[in-house]
């Protein structure tokens, strides 16, 4: 049972004396004044023997000098407002990302407090997706023991040194039902003793700028009950809530995702338009498909498959059962169309017409005035009336309790849907707010696996490690190995690491040389958008060259309108190694850090800047880049030539 935490248990009692806000790591905390020696005006007054010596009443009526004083006082320097309870981070949501990060701080022994708006973690899940069942791979079985790789396949668990805490005790369901995954967030919770404020929504977030906190401010969070609280760092992992709404003639008329009847007797012998062509859209036509007479989905583009894009939230293969009633001529079908450039139009029997949005404003709005395309076009695709229209058009994140002083939203492609963020997941507009998971999936937006629990999980893990070092003076995680054992140390993780395969193209590996190349230190997954500032955010130096470590897929191998089922779409030989199409390792090799310059403006479509030198290790079926001539001896060969040393010994030494 998960024990309910006040905010006094939460904070400690502590919070209640309203403490000064903490100096920043390494300041010296301020002296205490010591004690003060008090004037008495006038003759001591004895009330009194203590040991035969007479006793001062310290406290007597205050004479006119003192009465003036203390009026004084109080008028001019009136008591100062009572600091709000204090902690060096503040995580907003304990959804899996907010979990994620409080584990982090947890196991680090850090001051945090996570703030929870419903009873309990993860409540997103006790009501989305609206039809149970999650688009989430639990692979319980890969016939391999290695944990770290079987990670690859599970895109459920959380990062966690308790091998209870995989969901694949959870559920025996290749795509898990959500309750699950709401039981699973709430142990997780409970088991590691994480800090969470459950039932505490907050309702509004501003800056308070004082020159002693680590950022030059502290945020300040306010309750529904107009408690305040006060953090360093602000953690935000609220993910995305607010249902997307496109405004048009009659977009009223059209029931919204999150509150649409689930249950598809509700739907028998109807005309149904869903508008939208996500997941979320498909997911809903796959409930009602065997009960309406037809099912049209309208959007503003064609729709994405994942496995053509591979990125795993376009449309997945267990909700496109409408593209097969399409293509196989089953009334069912998909339209394109900018929803601005339309209209809903209700008649007087309650069904819905579609028009266009002039034809609309011709009609002074009336329904039995207003033209409809069909009347100058008779083969209209949708001339048909609907009974209903369902809106599917995805989430946005909720900006409104943001004050706008900490500058989270802007104009752009995203500028409704995510905060803006940097790619290191700090806000551009105030220092120590980073954002987390979902809402943090503008920087690799249809790239990568940044929006979803497999991949922010190692995400979250990258920040995590930058605080560690900004605030505590705890550089980014490494190994120390001497040089011969560069070739081996690549190969593990290329063929083991589930946070490079989840997050390809984002987070990469970094090799740092030692002077004469004799040595070298093993960085884990670096977010490569930030490469630059790589000895600032790690505290390590890059002085003698580096390597950086990637997975890429092939650069024209994904999109919506490529056939990755082409003929002899596999590449095996070594000399096409950069023709690979498949997901595969790729090396980089720079003489000095790249600048700011160098990744700002890199090649388009490149994770990283130009390099050096380039190795790409050829694809492979297996995803097993152990063959000795195919995989292991052409890398060798490019470590050296790079390196000018022979690396051969590793090879002596495994007798190979």
């Amino acid at each position: 049972m998960r024990s309910q935490q006040t905010s006094s248990e939460v904070f400690g009692p502590w919070s209640r004396l309203h403490p000064k806000p903490r100096p920043a790591p390494g300041q010296p905390l301020p002296r205490s004044p010591g004690p003060q020696a008090v004037r008495v005006r006038g003759p001591a007054r004895p009330v009194g023997r203590t040991m035969g010596l007479p006793v001062a009443r310290l406290w007597g009526p205050p004479g006119p000098p003192l009465t003036v004083a203390l009026y004084l006082a109080l008028t001019l320097h009136p008591a100062r407002a009572p600091t709000p309870p204090h902690r060096d981070y503040c995580v907003l949501g304990a959804g899996p990302a907010g979990l994620q990060m409080a584990y982090f701080l947890h196991r680090a022994g850090r001051d945090y407090t996570v703030f929870e708006r419903a009873p309990g973690p993860g409540s997103f899940f006790t009501r989305y997706p609206r039809h149970r069942r999650l688009i989430s791979i639990n692979k319980r079985y890969t016939g391999r023991a290695n944990a770290e790789f079987n990670l690859r396949h599970d895109w459920n668990s959380l990062l966690s040194h308790d091998p209870r805490l995989l969901f694949r005790h959870y559920s025996p369901a290749y795509f898990p039902d959500a309750s699950d995954m709401v039981r699973y967030l709430g142990d997780f919770a409970s088991r590691l003793g994480l800090h969470v404020l459950y039932n505490t929504t907050i309702a509004h977030v501003t800056l308070n700028k004082d020159r002693q906190a680590w950022n030059g401010h502290y945020f300040i969070l306010t309750d529904h009950k107009g408690q305040a609280y006060q953090c360093s760092v602000l953690l935000v992992a609220t993910g995305l809530s607010v249902p997307n709404l496109v405004d048009f003639p009659g977009s009223e008329y059209a029931e919204g995702y999150e509150s649409v009847s689930i249950d598809p007797k509700d739907f028998v012998g109807q005309n149904v338009l869903i508008l939208g062509r996500g997941n979320s859209a498909f997911e809903t036509a796959e409930n009602i498909l065997g009960v309406t007479n037809f099912i049209h989905m309208l959007s503003r583009s064609r729709v994405r498959l994942s496995w053509a894009t591979h990125y795993v939230g376009d449309l997945r293969a267990i909700n496109n059962g409408l593209l097969d009633t399409y293509q196989l001529k089953s009334l069912d079908g998909l339209l394109e169309s900018d929803l601005t450039d339309l209209a809903i139009v209700k008649d007087h029997e309650g069904k819905f017409h579609i028009t266009l949005k002039f034809y609309w404003e011709e009609g002074n709005q009336r329904a039995d005035a207003i033209t409809l395309p069909q009347d100058d076009s008779d083969n209209f695709a949708m001339r048909v009336a609907y009974d209903r229209v369902i809106r599917c058009l995805g989430w946005n994140f909720d900006f409104s309790i943001f004050n706008k002083s900490l500058k989270l939203s802007s104009v752009g492609e995203f500028s409704k849907k995510y905060p803006l963020v940097r790619g290191s997941y700090e806000s551009k507009g105030s220092r120590g707010l980073f954002v987390l998971g979902t809402a943090s999936h503008s920087v690799d937006y249809r790239k990568s696996a940044g929006g979803f629990i497999h991949g922010f999980r190692y995400t979250v893990r990258a920040v995590h490690r930058l605080l560690e070092h900004r605030h505590h003076g705890v550089a980014w995680p490494s190994t120390e190995h001497p040089i011969t054992q560069l070739t081996s140390s690549i190969l593990r993780r290329v063929n083991e690491a589930s946070g490079l395969y989840q997050m390809f193209s984002v987070l990469a590996d970094v090799v740092l040389v030692k002077e004469n190349a004799t040595a070298f230190e093993y960085l884990e997954e670096f977010p490569t958008q930030v490469l630059a500032q790589l000895e600032t955010i790690t505290g390590r130096q890059a002085r003698h060259g580096l390597f950086a470590i990637n997975m890429e897929y092939g650069r024209n191998f994904s999109g919506p309108d490529k056939d990755v089922f082409f003929y002899d779409r596999s590449v095996g030989h070594t000399e096409d190694a950069w023709q690979s199409n498949f997901l595969h390792p790729v090396i980089y090799y720079y003489r000095h850090l790249p600048t700011e310059q160098d990744v700002r403006f890199r090649p388009a479509d490149w994770p990283l800047p130009r390099p050096t030198a380039i190795h790409h290790i050829v694809e492979d079926f297996l995803t097993d880049w152990t063959a000795p001539v195919g995989h292991i001896l052409p890398l060798r060969r490019f470590l050296e030539n790079c390196l000018d040393t022979d690396l051969r010994s590793f090879y002596a030494d495994k007798g190979t």
